[in-house]
């Protein structure tokens, strides 16, 4: 039988990207989609697109499922979990956050699993709760985590830009058509919110603290997509380099490497990360891409249900790039 899945927050892009993947998962069952601004309202109604997917309507009340799914604002998970009672059998699966950190990945009796199936897969598939990673945080990491392993991480800088879309719903100054159209911007320089738990992983797999990560994020004039440069000293050969990355994500079947240049469309409406690497002399460059939406956040709630459930790992995230 399939399982039963709610959405907290479902009328936002998280929530929305949820709603379209999960209603086509042939293992779901959709039973409700909170929001309290919103409820009674058809979901159709809110995501237009999903207009003759669905007859879901949007509730202001709570139901028990197999799986919970948070879209709620950074802070607001470990406050809804604080008022709610959510039955103990229920797998919770944060997008925001909140529990992704070590020091603060528990409320009560539930411990909270940093959900990068990259680099915790055996320990999501057998978690109760699941702290979705950020989306700089992915592209980042999927960039750097062979390097880890290896042992190879020292100084490293990272520029990497993200559309609109990763601000969130809400309107902003920068979030306007006109401020954001022909124009970029760097925000949030060497103190972006992601860097800790990019930390905590990349010391995860290279206990030696000797890791600088110097991090400049940049508001980009398109809707969805994060492509990520980090430059470091390697002396590793690049074909070495390829076989090291290769090696890595053998059984990781969304993450892939490429020996031509690396493309924003080759990811964006996929759950997809794709990794290229650059040399000249000592110095490498490492090239990540994801979608901010989907294996930034959304899909890769799914790729992570999935796991917790025993299902095949890409179930129901066959999804086709808009490559022109």
């Amino acid at each position: 039988m399939a399982i039963t899945a709610g959405i907290i927050g479902g009328a936002g892009y998280t929530g929305g990207e949820l709603i379209r993947l999960l209603i086509h998962h042939p293992e779901v069952h959709v039973a409700f989609v909170h929001s309290r601004s919103n409820a009674g309202k058809p979901v159709s109604g809110v995501h237009q697109d999903l207009i003759g997917d669905t007859d879901l309507t949007f509730s202001g009340e709570l139901q028990d499922t197999d799986v919970l799914f948070l879209c709620l604002g950074h802070g607001e998970s470990k406050k809804f979990l604080a008022e709610n009672t959510i039955a103990s059998s229920t797998r919770i699966i944060d997008l925001a956050n909140d529990f992704r950190l070590a020091a603060t990945s528990s409320i009560g009796n539930r411990q909270f699993v940093y959900g990068l199936p990259e680099l915790n897969r055996e320990a999501i598939r057998t978690a109760q709760n699941i702290a979705n990673p950020g989306c700089f945080a992915t592209a980042i990491q999927v960039g750097l985590l062979p390097l880890a392993k290896a042992g190879l991480l020292t100084d490293i800088y990272t520029t990497g830009i993200t559309g609109s879309t990763g601000a969130g719903q809400s309107l902003s100054a920068t979030s306007h058509f006109s401020w954001r159209a022909n124009n970029i911007q760097a925000y949030k320089t060497l103190n972006h919110q992601h860097l800790g738990e990019i930390g905590e992983s990349l010391l995860q797999l290279q206990p030696a603290n000797n890791i600088d990560l110097s991090f400049v994020p940049w508001r980009g004039d398109f809707t969805r997509g994060i492509f990520i440069s980090s430059t470091l000293h390697c002396d590793l050969s690049i074909e070495e380099l390829i076989v090291l990355y290769n090696e890595f994500y053998k059984d990781h079947p969304f993450t892939h490497v490429s020996t031509d240049p690396v493309f924003l469309k080759q990811v964006v409406n996929t759950n997809k990360a794709v990794v290229g690497l650059e040399k000249a002399g000592s110095k490498l460059v490492v090239h990540s891409a994801i979608d901010n939406l989907l294996k930034g956040a959304s899909g890769q709630a799914v790729q992570n249900m999935n796991l917790l459930f025993g299902f095949v790992e890409g179930l129901g995230l066959g999804l086709k790039a808009a490559a022109f």
